[in-house]
């Protein structure tokens, strides 16, 4: 599968209506795609309804809508909402999110995850078709539900998904995967339990976020690092997928401190060496080149996350620009 070139939008420091102009852009930069995260800044479908307008050659993806914090139905109803804005364009991430984002500020019960996503992948896949949904799915039920809308062409669907369990659920029923905080390094070690589950739908799609700090200042971009792998790596389901991966030693001292409460002493535990395996850092170039090692070992399409800089923040829209095309895929 040939790969795609994707940026995360909106970026940071840019008020939304000023992306009309850059997402215009993209495309002659070396950008094929556009992915949307849902935290707690933008929702998923609002920048990517803009793009569709504002950037008709782009495609459109969700990395990631919860399967929580909105009925399966409405789901349905934006995804297909988009993919009739932007037919054959539009690649719907779903996955579970995480307790905070679900639970502290949702106000929705974070419980069984993995048997959720399932059920809202098999609702959707089945709901985008056009056809009627009428029955119980193990964490939820659904009454004669039919999109009024159904797009001509649905949006593929893929699920985020971290460790192998839910990872062959993406191998067996979804187009593809979402991956994120993981290494070059590590692509081989989820493709292999991908690819475990032999699947009859051909190749899946294996897109991944990946952090991009362009900055030639080291000690700047460590710190950025260092505090994004704390807020991130401390979650329990990421801890559990890097202490699969193998990073269980290296990050020990972290979580001991996290756990103490102590912020500080775990920033320091972070080694430099778990830092630029999953922070891409360095000049716009040094930055394409790692990022394209990830497309190298198997990711279909690396998504980057452009991390604030001093360059950035000091060079207005034209270095923003100048950043990007160096970034752009060639």
């Amino acid at each position: 599968m040939t790969s795609q070139w994707g940026l995360t939008v909106p970026l940071t420091g840019v008020p939304l209506p000023e992306h009309a102009g850059l997402l215009q852009a993209l495309p002659d930069l070396g950008f094929t795609d556009v992915w949307t995260s849902e935290v707690s800044g933008t929702d998923a479908f609002t920048p990517l309804a803009l793009a569709s307008v504002w950037s008709p050659r782009l495609r459109l993806g969700t990395a990631i809508v919860p399967v929580f914090t909105r009925g399966p139905a409405l789901i349905a109803m934006q995804a297909a909402a988009l993919a009739e804005a932007a037919p054959g364009r539009v690649a719907l991430g779903i996955g579970a999110s995480s307790p905070v984002v679900v639970g502290d500020w949702n106000a929705v019960p974070f419980e069984r995850p993995y048997e959720r996503s399932r059920d809202v992948l098999r609702f959707l896949r089945t709901a985008l078709a056009g056809e009627m949904v009428d029955g119980a799915f193990d964490t939820f039920q659904v009454r004669r539900f039919r999109l009024e809308r159904p797009p001509v062409t649905p949006p593929k669907l893929l699920l985020a998904a971290l460790r192998p369990k839910m990872l062959r659920l993406a191998a067996a029923e979804a187009d593809g995967v979402v991956l994120n905080w993981l290494s070059v390094e590590d692509v081989a070690t989820v493709r292999a339990e991908l690819n475990s589950k032999n699947s009859e739908n051909g190749e899946k799609e294996v897109a991944a976020r990946i952090f991009v700090c362009p900055t030639e200042d080291e000690q700047v971009a460590r710190e950025t690092a260092r505090r994004l792998i704390a807020a991130y790596l401390t979650v329990p389901a990421y801890a559990a997928f890097h202490r699969w991966l193998g990073r269980g030693e290296a990050l020990k001292a972290m979580w001991d401190a996290w756990a103490a409460k102590d912020r500080k002493a775990a920033l320091r535990a972070i080694p430099d060496e778990v830092v630029d395996a999953l922070i891409v850092h360095g000049s716009p170039r040094r930055c394409r080149e790692h990022v394209q090692r990830y497309a190298d070992a198997g990711v279909t399409t690396p998504v980057m996350a452009l991390l604030p800089t001093p360059e950035l923040a000091a060079g207005g829209p034209e270095v923003l620009l100048d950043t990007l095309r160096e970034l752009g895929a060639r």
